[in-house]
């Protein structure tokens, strides 16, 4: 069976993107975490990461003057959406969807990424089983540095829930990260950069740091290198238990990152029964006390979730309790 090489395509003769935020006016906002990507070889390598994206669906996060739109659209994607929050960007991305027009159906919005509707705009790309390859659908983008964090977990609660673009199934992403957040993201145990991220990304997806751009590759340059990375959704997550439950553990783990664990998992549980049940908890997921957070494995994370989920059914109300709750509530709160 012959084998679909991916498509490249020449766009007609256009102002280079440097020209364009020239032409415009357009200077990076720090409070939007703005830095501009002009190195087309950069660009070109960010999107083959993306793997065959030709006759795909592809939604670009930020795309800015559309440097990454410009690599993007030469690798011919059905369908390409670009969702920019900033308006001073729309003339550079009108221009480049007129001249794409022949190649790909390129749709604009001016929209904040985590009030655009994924599921709504990918309308019409063939739906996969989970458990199938991948569907034909990708997230790429430059992240700013403010919202990535943020955002990749509001991603990986759509991933566990199966909604916004993994509705279609396990829709890859390929996108840029500040390099301590790239590092955190892809960390093992005992990585002096692992972290809650790390832990909540892994159960999840595979995730794999695929190079490095020095921050001197962008306008204005940030005072730290950018890391690429892929995440592909598990066909098999590691657990089955609710995000916000993992979410929840895990968070609290890491609270005290370098004291021994069972000082997170202590703030799990009111104080009249932190001493029980956090040593309950323990023995139930067989891991020692006195490890630390970082050092702790994903299976045992898994094992951790398990044993709170269980303790939880066994108690009335012990799920409702967070430690950051005002105390008036916990005082008033019977624990089962």
């Amino acid at each position: 069976m012959a084998i679909a090489l991916p498509r490249h395509v020449r766009l007609p003769p256009l102002p280079t993107v440097r020209d364009l935020v020239k032409l415009y006016r357009i200077k990076a906002l720090k409070q939007l975490s703005q830095n501009f990507l002009m190195d087309e070889r950069i660009t070109d390598k960010i999107v083959k990461n993306a793997g065959n994206i030709s006759d795909h669906y592809v939604c670009e996060v930020g795309p800015g003057p559309g440097s990454i739109t410009r690599s993007i659209i030469k690798r011919a994607p059905r369908r390409l959406i670009v969702v920019e929050k900033d308006p001073r960007f729309l003339p550079a991305l009108e221009l480049l969807r007129e001249a794409s027009r022949d190649v790909t159906d390129m749709h604009i919005e001016i929209n904040d990424i985590r009030e655009y509707n994924m599921e709504k705009g990918f309308d019409g790309a063939p739906k996969h089983e989970w458990e199938d390859a991948e569907p034909p659908i990708h997230l790429i983008g430059n992240l700013p540095f403010s919202v990535s964090t943020n955002l990749i977990i509001r991603w990986l609660k759509s991933v566990s829930e199966r909604t916004s673009a993994w509705s279609y199934g396990r829709t890859s992403m390929t996108l840029t990260f500040q390099q301590e957040v790239a590092e955190r993201i892809v960390a093992r145990p005992d990585s002096e950069s692992r972290c809650r991220l790390s832990v909540m990304c892994q159960i999840w997806a595979k995730a794999q740091l695929k190079f490095t751009i020095p921050g001197k590759a962008f306008i204005p340059k940030p005072d730290v290198d950018v890391g690429v990375v892929t995440l592909i959704p598990r066909r098999q997550p590691l657990l089955n238990i609710p995000f916000k439950t993992v979410e929840k553990v895990v968070r609290s783990v890491f609270n005290m990152r370098q004291k021994y664990c069972v000082k997170g998992v202590e703030r799990l549980f009111p104080e009249e029964l932190r001493g029980e049940l956090s040593a309950r908890m323990l023995d139930m997921a067989d891991v020692e006390a006195t490890r630390r957070p970082f050092q702790l494995t994903n299976e045992e994370f898994v094992r951790l979730c398990g044993a709170y989920v269980t303790l939880c059914d066994e108690r009335e109300n012990l799920s409702a309790f967070d430690s950051r709750m005002p105390k008036i509530l916990r005082e008033q709160m019977v624990w089962g």
